[in-house]
């Protein structure tokens, strides 16, 4: 996945505590299995993804955790809010996922949710490594200094 903003994609939800909790490591672009009524909600932007994280499940990844809200409009035929979601990758992706959790004891992170240029929701995930609070201190401590330098810079010339 390209790091560039595609101009036509819609952002519908996005991570933004994963890079602060987590240190990044693979960024993956998956497609998301979704019931027509999780389209609707998702297309209204109704969606958290904040406490959600995938696993390797019965031989493909799952997204758990990952809060679509009913859609009203599709009474009976709802769906359920929290329900694990398989997410679609090539089967090479599913193994370098799988050996990261099972080997290297990562974690597999949603950051963003979108629609690509075709209108087809997508989810991008990251294998990850936990952050310690001291790790944490330090990327804010960087973050801080590089602020006051680019303020200190705009204010030299």
């Amino acid at each position: 996945m390209s790091d560039k903003k595609d101009s036509n994609s819609k952002l519908v939800a996005e991570n933004r505590r994963a890079r602060f909790d987590y240190q990044l490591e693979d960024v993956i672009e998956a497609g998301i299995q979704l019931l027509g009524s999780e389209v609707k909600s998702l297309r209204v932007g109704r969606i958290n993804i904040a406490e959600s994280y995938a696993s390797p499940e019965r031989g493909g990844i799952y997204l758990i955790n990952a809060n679509i809200p009913e859609y009203p409009g599709a009474n009976r035929f709802n769906h359920e809010p929290k329900r694990p979601r398989k997410l679609l990758l090539k089967q090479r992706e599913i193994n370098k996922l799988m050996q990261g959790v099972e080997r290297e004891g990562r974690t597999i992170v949603p950051l963003k949710l979108y629609f690509n240029d075709r209108g087809i929701a997508k989810i991008a995930i990251a294998l990850a490594k936990g952050k310690k609070s001291h790790d944490k201190r330090e990327a804010t401590k960087d973050r801080d200094w590089k602020r006051d330098q680019s303020r200190l810079l705009r204010q030299r010339g």
